[in-house]
This record gives C-alpha cells, structure tokens and sequence, in this order.
C-alpha cells in the first residue's frame, strides 16, 4: 500500500480515535480520508482509487450496518467494521453482507492493518474485474448485427455449417464473420470466446452440438 494508489475512508464519532487512525495510516505510508458520520462520507468526493471502508457500527446518524446495506447495490470499497459493543449477531449480519473484518475495540494495529490490506487487495481485484468487462462490453458493441448473431450460435459448439444454416448463409460467410468476431473480442481460441460470451452474459442459442444437417 502506498499513499499515492491507495486510500482508506475512516467513518467514526469518536474524534479522538479518528484522528488517531489517520495517524496510524499516516505512518504507514497510507492516505486517508476521515469522517464523523455516515451522512459525510456519502455527501463527499471520493478519488477514484483502491479503497477500503473503516466504519465504526454505532454512528450518530445511521447504523452502520444499515450504511452496509444501503449502499450495497451500488460500488463501493470493502468494508472493516470497528466496534466497541459487538457482539456475535452484529458480526455475523456483517460478514455475511461481505465485510472483510468485524474489530473489537480496543484492537491491535497490526490487527487492523491487516484487514486494511485484505480490503484494498480484494478491491483491486473487483477493479480489474469490472474494468475487463467494460472493455469486453466495448468491444461487443463494435461487432456488426450479424456478428451478433454468429457468436451465440459459435459459443454453443455448432459446427461452422450448422451454424450457416442456421442464419441462412454460406459456411464461407460464416467463417469470415467468425473470424471477425474472434478479432473484434481479441480471443485467443474457442474456449476463450466461450468464457468472454458468459461474461458478457450472451444467451446460448443450443446447450450441446447439433447432429449433423
């Protein structure tokens, strides 16, 4: 974790522990970003960089759990709950809803640090995820109407003629439209195609090969 490429939001009421947690990643090299309420850290600006969510469980404004589930549906960075009243259930609603951590103060740095490093590494990995599928998404749309239409008929494992009968043209047409497509999605083999075509969530037009027309 560096400073530069990362940032972790702290969102507790207890001043004195916030500003001690600042200090803390502080001293680690890591940039922070602290708030008193869960109102503030949703009313501001965040930099759009790998994160990780210090929120306390008990706020003035809004539980913090209810915080968890509200913003939910929407991108937001792993969350490391701290608390001083947990208690098994608490622990157990924030885990399961995805949390990385559930701490009980008074909790160790070292403890701390490293569910902020678990934190900022799984949302790195959700980063590089959502950013491949966008770039898979761009690249569907840059692929003509037929195209379209030839690579569900591919990923399901028809043969080229098949898959020519089935939209009513030539097996050398067809070919050339499923080379297009392989370029167009920068796919390495079939079995790439296959995994980019659920990725990207492409209806599959036959579950098994056909037999022969």
């Amino acid at each position: 974790m560096t400073a530069d490429d990362t940032i972790v939001f702290v969102v507790d009421d207890d001043e004195a522990l916030r500003e001690a947690l600042g200090e803390l990643l502080a001293a680690n090299g890591v940039r922070s970003a602290l708030f008193r309420s869960a109102g503030h850290y949703i009313g501001s600006d965040k930099p759009d960089l790998p994160a990780c969510l210090i929120l306390d469980v008990e706020l003035p404004d809004i539980n913090g759990l209810d915080l968890q589930r509200q913003i939910a549906e929407g991108d937001h960075p792993p969350i490391v709950f701290i608390t001083g009243h947990g208690d098994i259930p608490s622990s157990v609603r924030a885990i399961k809803h995805g949390a990385v951590d559930f701490l009980t103060k008074p909790f160790s740095d070292t403890a701390l640090l490293g569910a902020i490093r678990a934190a900022i590494a799984q949302d790195r990995e959700t980063r590089a995820r959502r950013a491949e599928l966008a770039l898979l998404r761009q690249r569907y749309r840059e692929l003509s109407p037929r195209e379209r239409e030839v690579l569900p008929l591919v990923v399901s494992g028809l043969l080229n003629k098949q898959a020519a009968a089935e939209l009513g043209i030539s097996e050398v047409t067809l070919q050339i439209h499923r080379r297009n497509v392989m370029q167009k999605l920068a796919a390495s083999s079939l079995a790439d195609l296959v995994r980019i075509a659920e990725r990207l969530e492409i209806p599959i037009r036959h579950s098994r090969r056909m037999g022969g027309i």
